[in-house]
């Protein structure tokens, strides 16, 4: 795979979108979808990524720092974007093949994607594309074949005769080229269509008169190809990714009781033997050990770590915390920016105040302590080893509780145990 290099077609505007974000920058499952595809290609070997960038092209490098960019300055179309890349593809010799695939098909398969590299190469094609069957075809272009069945050319939808309208074999939009012919069909297609734009795919029936050959792989499932275009469809790419992401924790080893309503976005581990309730949120960069029990209602929120069996219950969000194993958050907490250490009590009702109005700040709760019903802890502080904090306590910003020591009241303050009545 190293001396295939990937353009993706990240320039346009998603007008239907109706969003002041660029179209691929869009979230699914709390990540990118444009994101997915360079994790994808990257996963299977291929580090050469180019991102042809247009609309709002700062935002899309910002997110994607690290990853080549290059802009198409005017919207002239898919033929056009691929030809900005062509100086910096030419001059690396070591590049033979290239992979385009569109920013808004974020459903791709790492596994179809290798399907479709490895008949390229072992067919030594001019171009091989990605197809798929379709009863009703409407808005795809269609796959145009010869009486011998070889692949004659792409008619875009705007541009079919009636006849052509008919073909139910359509061009998903996942392409794999060999470098020269590429660029010779790029160098000879004209915006002679209704858009009058320079179409990618026209360089197909390109590469066809020239007798450069051109091979297909199909798919059969089509939330693989699915566009994301409209809100709409990010919604049922949404709901698709969500259900691979459960099914993956699942065979995992995950109880999740109702994968209906359960919400586990794209980065989250979680370890075996672990049960997840109904209507618990689990977003990016969150890490839950085995053993433990979430939910329902709960909210881990990114940079959240989770200790072997640990128990969070009810109506409970953390945020940029660690969690002890064998602590216990079972009702009604908010935990933000804090350390806790193991075999903790946070009784229901605690709140962690992380934030002054300007700065957030961390708060520390040491090994076996036992933190009271309606505690509020005013960060920064530190709550020691052992130390209890009474029902209803507030301990104030730097009032650290000694280890092994009890406080109680507003603010709270240490019980002196030998004071007489």
């Amino acid at each position: 795979m190293k001396n295939i290099a990937t353009i993706i077609l990240a320039a346009g505007e998603g007008t239907r979108m109706k969003s002041s974000l660029p179209k691929v920058l869009h979230n699914i499952c709390g990540k990118p979808m444009l994101e997915y595809l360079i994790d994808n290609v990257n996963s299977i070997g291929m580090n050469k990524v180019f991102v042809i960038v247009g609309h709002k092209a700062g935002l899309v490098k910002k997110q994607i720092s690290g990853i080549k960019c290059i802009t198409q300055s005017e919207l002239l179309g898919t033929g056009d974007a691929v030809t900005r890349a062509r100086s910096a593809l030419l001059k690396d010799n070591k590049i033979s093949n290239i992979l385009i695939l569109y920013g808004d098909t974020p459903l791709l398969s790492q596994e179809t994607i290798k399907k479709l590299i490895e008949k390229h190469v072992s067919a030594s094609a001019g171009a091989t594309l990605l197809t798929a069957q379709l009863k009703n075809p409407t808005g795809y272009g269609r796959v145009i074949r010869s009486p011998g069945n070889k692949i004659v050319k792409i008619v875009e939808e705007l541009d079919a005769s009636i006849y052509e309208k008919v073909v139910e074999e359509i061009n998903v939009g996942v392409y794999c080229f060999n470098k020269r012919a590429l660029f010779y069909g790029l160098e000879k297609i004209k915006p002679n269509n209704k858009k009058e734009e320079y179409y990618l795919t026209d360089t197909i029936e390109v590469l066809t008169k020239a007798n450069i050959s051109v091979e297909s792989v199909s798919t059969n499932d089509p939330e693989e190809f699915l566009g994301v275009n409209t809100r709409a469809e990010l919604g049922k790419a949404e709901s698709v990714m969500k259900k691979r992401i459960l099914n993956k924790i699942m065979d995992a080893g995950v109880t999740v009781i109702d994968p209906n309503n359960t919400y586990i976005e794209q980065g989250a581990g979680i370890g075996k033997d672990t049960v997840i309730y109904p209507y618990t949120f689990i977003e990016n960069d969150v890490k839950i050990g085995s053993n433990c029990s979430i939910g329902p209602f709960a909210r881990l929120r990114p940079g959240t770590i989770v200790g072997d069996n640990v128990g969070i219950g009810n109506f409970v969000e953390i945020v940029r915390s660690s969690i002890g194993r064998e602590t216990k958050i079972r009702h009604q907490c908010y935990i933000g920016d804090t350390i806790i250490g193991k075999n903790v009590n946070i009784g229901a009702g605690t709140i962690v105040a992380n934030y002054d109005g300007k700065e957030k700040h961390k708060t520390i709760i040491e090994d076996n302590a036992f933190i009271g019903t309606g505690t509020i802890l005013i960060a920064p502080v530190k709550v020691g080893r052992g130390a209890i904090t009474g029902a209803g306590s507030v301990v104030t910003r730097n009032k650290n509780v000694p280890a092994g020591k009890t406080v109680v009241g507003i603010p709270a303050r240490v019980v002196d145990k030998n004071r007489k009545k």
